[in-house]
């Protein structure tokens, strides 16, 4: 498939449509949120979610069978990388979606990526270019920006360990899947889905014993239609999709498309929830979204070429 032809223009557009499906689920998390305690919402949708990427993989013989031959080490890095990514990365930013603007929250998990390379460095002996502590010096200016000056009488401190620690967990996420993935052995709709069941178990747990089990037998229609639709249409259909567009896209144009959703996220936040960034907002976004593409682009680049 060449770049440019007709195909590869319409998997670029469902690469696009999927992007536009996760930026819609933080404006949907936002207005569940005002029913749903936030663990509880995770854990719905995505044990949902989970529940229907299953009976897909079952379905499929050569899925059950790759299941089967998997070692120890495997299942325990597919149990480290759920419980990272889903139930910390995506419980806290439920949490965080609860307590922040749904704009900085996206702002801040746009740090993930430099958190990525320093943990790179220790754990996958990977170092970094000049350009890529280049691009990192532009996202730190970029957080200056953005939250500065900080009037700390008005910081919730819980807000702000939520979201540190969700882009932290976010990186080791980052770190674990590209462990599991290294040998591109394993369909990546297997990964997805049994992580993504490992780490919606215990969101659901905890939810369920924070909140207690009756509270899912009394939301409304219209949180029971978010849950659905986060789980089926945002979960289980956007990552078979997704993953479809993985196996038939290069490297920097997943890089480049993902880099996509903080700004849709920031105008979708705009037009649904009345967010308006200040100036030195605008700034800062900015300047993380660039500095974000750019080492992703990079890192992307570099990929490839050890690939080649």
């Amino acid at each position: 498939m060449t770049i440019f032809s007709k195909d590869y223009l319409i998997v670029l557009v469902e690469a696009l449509f999927v992007t536009i499906l996760w930026s819609s689920s933080w404006v949907i998390i936002k207005f569940g949120l005002e029913e749903v305690p936030p663990i509880l919402f995770a854990g719905l949708r995505y044990s949902l979610g989970a529940f229907v990427l299953f009976i897909f993989i079952i379905t499929k013989e050569d899925h059950r069978h790759t299941i089967k031959i998997q070692s120890k080490r495997w299942w325990i890095l597919i149990a480290a990388y759920g419980i990272f990514f889903i139930a910390i990365t995506q419980g806290g930013q439920f949490i965080a979606l609860k307590l922040l603007p749904a704009i900085t929250v996206s702002f801040v998990l746009n740090l993930t990526p430099f958190l990525v390379i320093f943990l790179s460095i220790i754990l996958l002996k990977e170092n970094p270019s000049r350009l890529e502590l280049f691009f990192f010096l532009m996202a730190f200016i970029g957080l200056v920006f953005y939250f500065l000056p900080i009037d700390f009488s008005r910081v919730s401190v819980l807000a702000l360990l939520v979201i540190f620690a969700e882009v932290i967990s976010n990186a080791f996420s980052s770190i674990l899947g590209r462990a599991v993935n290294r040998t591109k052995s394993t369909p990546p709709v297997i990964v997805t889905g049994l992580s993504m069941a490992i780490g919606s178990i215990i969101l659901l747990l905890v939810g369920i014993g924070i909140d207690g089990i009756y509270l899912i037998f009394s939301l409304s229609l219209l949180s029971v239609f978010y849950i659905v639709w986060l789980a089926v249409v945002n979960t289980a259909i956007a990552f078979t999709i997704w993953n479809r567009v993985m196996q038939k896209l290069r490297a920097m144009d997943i890089s480049i498309i993902n880099s996509t959703m903080l700004p849709q996220i920031v105008i979708l936040s705009m037009i649904f929830l009345g967010e308006m960034p200040l100036l030195k907002e605008w700034l800062g976004l900015g300047l993380i979204g660039i500095s974000t593409l750019l080492v992703q682009f990079t890192q992307a680049r570099r990929d490839s070429n050890q690939v080649l």
